[in-house]
């Protein structure tokens, strides 16, 4: 068994998948055990793989091959270093708490549950797969089942009406679900396109294999090596958000589902910024050496205008939504540093701002569930009576501003030093800026909505109950562990840094 514990970890949701489709609607409690099974034992297999990888040896550990398609050099190989483990034990973590936050669904269970299981079993297929055409297919399962849950399941509010895509659908008289669900779909779709003539030029010039070793032997440089790097950066960063591909971000967290805002900017979006760095950075690692100047620079941009736009913002899902462009920002400024501090940092933060990013869209959707205002201007001391809603949401917005002993002050710390001391210091001032921006909406929010007078007794406000306070605590709990004890997952994710740093001949 523990030679296959990755094919493992992908089949806990896949089964799962099959079994909800085999069920009838009618057998609701019968759905939601298959699903709750379905993500904990991914949850459980990826607990043994961070407990047994082998730190000190690093590199790829529980390799699996076997060959699918031999003349098109396709096979079955999987294999897990520091960095994907770390963000196994993410999804898994994301994975069980949205199924938590899911149990009250009363429309169309079977469906959904069906297509996040779907969802999932890509997201770990990414994480895992050492062959490049696996990668692809597993890339878009986890990509594609989000359109079908935003245009089902998101909220059904006025389109902003904002830019060529606004303006469009407001004509058309559609609503925000459906504007959501497409806006995203098409920008995904066209950054998939990138991403497949990518892979078929490292095919046709590595020797028609897809197998991430053995390319990883093969020498791309010069101006094919910067291409397609360029094809990469943009294909991934899309999904990661970056300037000015971020559009659709807002957009589909603010339309999207409870457990879709969680899948989405807790996991889907560090699908993007893996791909830039298992990619990008670790096949074309001279290409990545020669653009670092303008990933930095993107990244920076990023951060200072997810910032700017987060405070501007009076819907607190946009609010949210805004934060993880900033956040994702500072993922990829750790990656342009190019030394062991940043990109160490960017990996430690793409499991933060996963984690944290997650509990903000708990806390928020159970606000409006609770309250139906989206609006922070019409909220108002809210914490008379959700004191538990309340302490989460500062966790999270402490952790988000980068407070001391939470997860997001060891991320942010590492790749504020990696900018430092890379080539471009000056990039500090920037993401500092960001963090102080970052200050100054997160504690807006918590006064608007929570603090003040108590709120009037017709709204019928109550605190979190049940599975609500299991989410809350795991997601809370989470990331004070990983900010009082971040040698956790840092060694794991040292190891694996430490090759793709040798790669990047630092």
């Amino acid at each position: 068994m523990s030679g296959h514990l990755l094919s493992l970890t992908l089949a806990g949701p896949f089964v799962a998948a099959v079994v909800v489709f085999l069920l009838p609607q009618s057998a609701r409690l019968a759905i939601r055990l298959a699903s709750l099974a379905g993500a904990l034992v991914p949850a459980a297999t990826s607990a043994v793989i961070l407990s047994r990888y082998d730190v000190a040896r690093g590199g790829f550990q529980l390799e699996e091959h076997l060959p699918l398609i031999p003349r098109l050099g396709v096979s079955w190989h999987l294999g897990a270093d520091g960095i994907a483990v770390a963000l196994l034990v993410l999804t898994a973590l994301i994975h069980v708490t949205s199924v938590c936050t899911s149990w009250s669904l009363k429309s169309r269970e079977k469906e959904f549950f069906l297509f996040v299981a779907l969802l999932v079993t890509g997201v770990y297929g990414v994480f895992v797969s050492l062959d490049l055409f696996l990668f692809f297919l597993f890339y878009e399962l986890a990509v594609l089942p989000m359109y079908v849950l935003i245009g089902i399941w998101g909220s059904s509010m006025d389109v902003p009406g904002r830019g060529p895509f606004g303006g469009l659908f407001k004509k058309v008289g559609v609503g925000l679900k459906e504007y959501g669900a497409m806006k995203l779909t098409l920008y995904l779709l066209a950054g998939s396109a990138f991403i497949l003539v990518g892979i078929f030029v490292l095919w046709v010039q590595g020797g028609s294999t897809f197998d991430y070793v053995a390319l990883s032997r093969v020498t791309f440089a010069g101006a094919s090596g910067r291409t397609l790097f360029l094809l990469f950066y943009v294909g991934f960063g899309v999904l990661a958000g970056i300037w000015p591909f971020h559009t659709w971000s807002p957009d589909g967290h603010a339309a999207a589902p409870a457990a879709g805002s969680m899948m989405h900017a807790g996991v889907l979006m560090k699908l993007g910024a893996y791909g830039v760095l298992r990619v990008g950075f670790g096949l074309l690692p001279a290409a990545a050496a020669d653009l670092a100047w303008l990933v930095g620079l993107v990244a920076v941009i990023n951060i200072v205008y997810g910032a700017l736009g987060a405070g501007w913002q009076k819907d607190i899902k946009y609010l949210i939504a805004y934060s993880s462009v900033s956040h994702m920002g500072v993922v990829m400024l750790g990656m342009a540093t190019l030394n062991a501090a940043g990109i160490t940092g960017s990996v430690y933060q793409m499991v933060a701002h996963g984690i944290m990013t997650a509990l903000f869209f708990t806390l928020v959707n159970l606000v409006y569930d609770i309250s139906h205002l989206r609006d922070m201007t019409r909220m108002g001391g809210f914490a008379h009576a959700m004191p538990a809603l309340a302490t989460f949401f500062v966790i999270a917005g402490l952790s988000s501003l980068g407070l001391p002993g939470l997860a997001g002050f060891v991320a942010e710390l590492l790749v504020f030093l990696g900018a430092w001391t890379s080539a471009h210091p000056w990039w500090l001032v920037p993401g500092v800026l960001g963090a102080f921006i970052t200050a100054l909406y997160v504690l807006r929010a918590v006064r608007t909505i929570f603090l003040g007078q108590a709120p009037p007794a017709d709204l019928h406000l109550r605190d979190a109950r049940g599975a609500e306070w299991a989410t809350c605590l795991l997601l809370g709990g989470a990331l004070v562990v990983l900010g009082v004890w971040p040698k956790l997952l840092l060694d794991p994710i040292g190891a694996g840094v430490g090759e793709l740093l040798t790669r990047l001949g630092r």
